[in-house]
Formats: structure tokens, C-alpha cells, sequence
């Protein structure tokens, strides 16, 4: 089931201009949805069935690869630099909540990734796998099929283990890289518009 915030940016939200970019394509008639609040790297790969949300921004040769299965991100979220979002055919879609980080080099392959999460550079999260909300993973992590991670918690290694429960100070730590990357999508929009 998904989250209410994914769904209700559907109303009004701006097909993707394929034609103007051929790195964002349709696959089977599904076109990936955009608002023009978001900012999308000319050289992201965003395939068929992938709705990005409001004020979201996906970076340089990072691939959405909407095929086989829906891939949803919510608002105010980043999918930085090579990170690769893919689900499981007819099992695992990819969802991604609002105000998450994904870092550089990240695999999201058939999960969930909860609300306010931070996930570190280079991890690896697999099929059924459960991200819970305020959490964070951090870089280099494994996090292996349909695990259920708790919100609220760090989890390092692998495969990744429980390590601690999350103080406020980390729940600050995650919004801040959110709001950092916010910063960096109102910059690339107006370098785009030449307002920079």
C-alpha cells in the first residue's frame, strides 16, 4: 500500500517531456511523471513507470529504471550521483518517502525506504526490504531481503546489523543533508534558466 503523500501529488503532476530528453523515456506507454518543481540532471535515466514528488531532485547518471515494477519518490527527496533504483517484476516495487537522502552509489532494488532516512554512500538495500521512518543506513551497508528495519535506528555493516537507537541530534544530521540538497536543486534550476 502506499503512502498517502505518494499518492496525493498524482493530481496535477506534468507528464515528462521525453521528447526534450531522451535520457527520460516511456517503456510499455508509461511515461515517468514529473512536477516542474523538481530538478532532473540531463544525464539521469528516469524509464516508464517512475513518479517523482515536489521539490525532488535526481542527479548525475543516476537510473530510475521504471520497467517491471512502479518506482515512487516522494517530496523533498535526492537520489544523488550513479545510484541505481530497480524493482522485482511482479513482486517489488521501489518506494522512497519524503525528505530522504540516498547517497552516491547507491542500489535501491525492490524496497522501501521510509520517511526522513539518510542512506549512506555505496549501500546495497534489497528486495522486501523495509526502511523504517528517521532512520539511517549507514555507507556501505548490505541490507538483505525483507529485512525490517525499526525507525528510529542506525544499522551499519555487512550484512547490516542493529547498532543503536537514533538521538534528535541524528534526526537533525537527516534533515539538514535534505535540506542541503534542496539548496543544490534551487541552484541547478536556475543555472538551467540561466539565473545563475
Amino acid at each position: 500500500m502506499l503512502p498517502k503523500s505518494m499518492i496525493c501529488f498524482l493530481v496535477g503532476i506534468q507528464a515528462a517531456q521525453s521528447l526534450h530528453n531522451p535520457m527520460i523515456r516511456s517503456f510499455k506507454g508509461v511515461t515517468p511523471q514529473l512536477p516542474s518543481t523538481a530538478y532532473i540532471d540531463d544525464s539521469a535515466q528516469l524509464i516508464g513507470d517512475v513518479v517523482i514528488g515536489e521539490h525532488s531532485s535526481v542527479w548525475m547518471n543516476a537510473v530510475l529504471r521504471g520497467d517491471v515494477h512502479q518506482i515512487w519518490v516522494g517530496h523533498y527527496s535526492n537520489i544523488q550521483d550513479n545510484s541505481v533504483l530497480h524493482g522485482m517484476k511482479e513482486q517489488y516495487g521501489v518506494y522512497v518517502g519524503d525528505y530522504v537522502t540516498v547517497g552516491h552509489n547507491v542500489i535501491l532494488h525492490g524496497c522501501t525506504v521510509e520517511a526522513r532516512c539518510l542512506i549512506g554512500m555505496g549501500c546495497i538495500i534489497l528486495n522486501g526490504a523495509v526502511i523504517g521512518s528517521g532512520s539511517i543506513i549507514a555507507a556501505g551497508t548490505l541490507i538483505p531481503e525483507k529485512t525490517v528495519v525499526e525507525p528510529g535506528s542506525l544499522w551499519m555493516g555487512s550484512p547490516g546489523k542493529f547498532r543503536r537507537r537514533l538521538e534528535e541530534k541524528d534526526q537533525e544530521t537527516i534533515l539538514r543533508y535534505a535540506e542541503n540538497y534542496l539548496g543544490y536543486k534551487k541552484s541547478y534550476l536556475m543555472e538551467r534558466s540561466g539565473g545563475g
